[in-house]
């Protein structure tokens, strides 16, 4: 019976390692946003508080740039020059949306979004840009006003932390079955 509960208990407790993560969340301003059916690319974003970021997309599986489309996985997405010296460089390894919106004055709201490989155990989602085009088109180039990447981090030291525990918590209830 005690072996159950354990094992239970267990069970319970390894959902948990999901959560076992850090979630950091960066704004850029400022950069090129160019696009053609070659891909889709920024240059000399800055991030705020420091760093930089730039990226590129694989070219255009579907759609147009004027009405939103999706482009390939690859290509590239660095951010460097982070406070304490982080930088993170991978690629996208999923399609990437490219979403236009018509708001109720007319303007016209893109965005653009893909996940994002860094490394093992590193991966990122973003919603990386949204840009407003007043009445007109996207046209292959605009300044960017403002984007939000999200990277998921694990933290070895919370996993290392539970693994001990359980570990612990093993031996504890073995120990107690044989003196049973």
């Amino acid at each position: 019976m005690r072996r159950v509960v354990l094992l239970a208990l267990l069970a319970l407790a390894m959902p948990m390692l999901a959560f076992a993560d850090s979630q950091l969340d960066l704004t850029n301003v400022g950069g090129t946003l160019s696009g053609s059916a070659s891909g889709m690319s920024l240059s000399g974003s800055s991030i705020i508080g420091g760093g930089t970021l730039n990226f590129s997309t694989g070219a255009l599986t579907s759609g147009s740039l004027a009405s939103g489309g999706v482009f390939a996985g690859g290509g590239s997405f660095t951010v460097a020059g982070l406070p304490g010296g982080q930088s993170f460089s991978g690629t996208f390894f999923g399609p990437v949306t490219w979403t236009m919106i018509t708001l109720a004055n007319g303007t016209h709201n893109y965005t653009l979004s893909g996940a994002i490989a860094f490394g093992p155990g590193v991966n990122g989602a973003t919603v990386q840009l949204t840009i407003n085009t007043g009445h007109g088109f996207f046209n292959g180039s605009t300044t960017v006003s403002s984007g939000d990447t999200n990277i998921v981090v694990p933290e070895p030291g919370t996993l290392g932390l539970l693994g001990t525990g359980l570990v612990g918590i093993a031996g504890v209830v073995r120990r107690k079955l044989q003196l049973a």
